[in-house]
């Protein structure tokens, strides 16, 4: 059975206005400023300002999608939340939330997601798969919003690997019967030995809210056993990363040779470098290293390409293999045949 090719019509970001420096990072978490922009690969970060709440950031790269594709709300069939559910407040369907953002639209209908950040690409694949299962859908915005930043303690050293944590929105038109910028294989693997070693202790049924949650700094993301996971995730998580890249590859048709751009998320310079040199791919003339806005989630993928786009490291005919990694833990590989 042939099915209808789907593409990536327009998609759009949105970055706060507001960093944390290195010297600032520096000062609150007592690491080195060399350590930091060396090895953490971070001079800055994004941070949200007063109106940067999670949806609300999801809605302006929202609109800049949609202004991109030259489309309104009503053109859209479905709304994916695949966005962060640290948000505005909680027991939301975040969703139906920017569907109210953009105005209210009564043609599409919205739900939620969640892979912490494998989202995004989770919902590139269900947006796929939707259109080309039903053929009165045709157009589905993607969209995510995260400030996870926020859950971070500078003073916590057992969560220190995630203190690049940011802010940031992100949005994607997934289109129908369209070969421009055509999404083709994505792959995704999880893993649940490592689905308690990264949360927040205090705020669920376990351990409900509490003014001692909040005194002991327990509305935090923490890791109970920092050096027993990085023990048993460090060799896993890039042997992962390689493993799912090839799969997406080998679905879309390609072989790791024909990449042009490699869309990875920010995670610390050595591992970068790492997944990007096991696949064969330059880490700096055929992928983009987040110095300035640190670790987007869900969304580095999609600002990889505006970073790729911008800097001509992209051009049409290329390989684009978009890639992220989720605490729980999952890894997962997207690839687009660009122009």
């Amino acid at each position: 059975m042939k099915f209808r090719p789907v593409g990536l019509e327009s998609w759009g970001i949105y970055l706060p206005k507001e960093r944390h420096s290195s010297d600032y990072i520096s000062k609150e978490t007592g690491i080195p400023k060399v350590i930091l922009e060396d090895k953490f690969g971070l001079k800055s970060k994004t941070v949200p300002g007063p109106e940067d709440h999670t949806v609300a950031m999801g809605a302006k790269a929202s609109f800049q999608a949609l202004e991109r594709a030259r489309i309104t709300p009503n053109d859209i069939d479905i709304i994916i939340w695949a966005g962060e559910v640290y948000a505005e407040r909680p027991m939301m369907t975040y969703g139906i939330k920017l569907q109210k953002f953009l105005g209210n639209p009564t043609h599409p209908w919205a739900f939620d997601i969640n892979q912490r950040c494998g989202t995004f690409l989770v919902g590139m694949l269900l947006a796929k798969s939707l259109i080309q299962t039903d053929p009165e859908i045709n157009r589905i915005l993607v969209a995510s919003g995260y400030r996870n930043s926020d859950l971070i303690n500078y003073k916590n050293p057992r969560s220190r690997f995630m203190i690049s944590l940011a802010a940031s929105g992100a949005a994607a038109v997934i289109k129908g019967d369209s070969n421009k910028n055509e999404i083709l294989g994505i792959s995704a693997i999880s893993d649940g030995r490592f689905a308690d070693d990264v949360y927040v202790p205090a705020g669920g049924t376990e351990y409900p809210i509490s003014a001692e949650a909040i005194e002991q700094d327990l509305i935090y993301l923490d890791v109970p056993d920092p050096d027993g996971l990085k023990e048993r995730l460090d060799n896993f998580s890039m042997a992962s990363f390689v493993k799912v890249i090839d799969d997406a590859l080998k679905k879309s048709g390609y072989k790791r040779e024909d990449i042009g751009y490699l869309a990875l998320l920010h995670m610390k310079r050595s591992a970068f470098e790492y997944v990007a040199n096991a696949i064969g791919v330059d880490p700096y003339k055929q992928a983009t290293y987040f110095e300035d806005i640190g670790h987007n989630g869900q969304n580095d993928g999609i600002i990889s390409l505006e970073y790729g786009i911008k800097s001509g490291k992209i051009s049409d005919g290329d390989i684009v293999v978009l890639t992220a990694a989720g605490i729980g833990w999952a890894w997962n590989a997207g690839v687009i045949k660009w122009g």
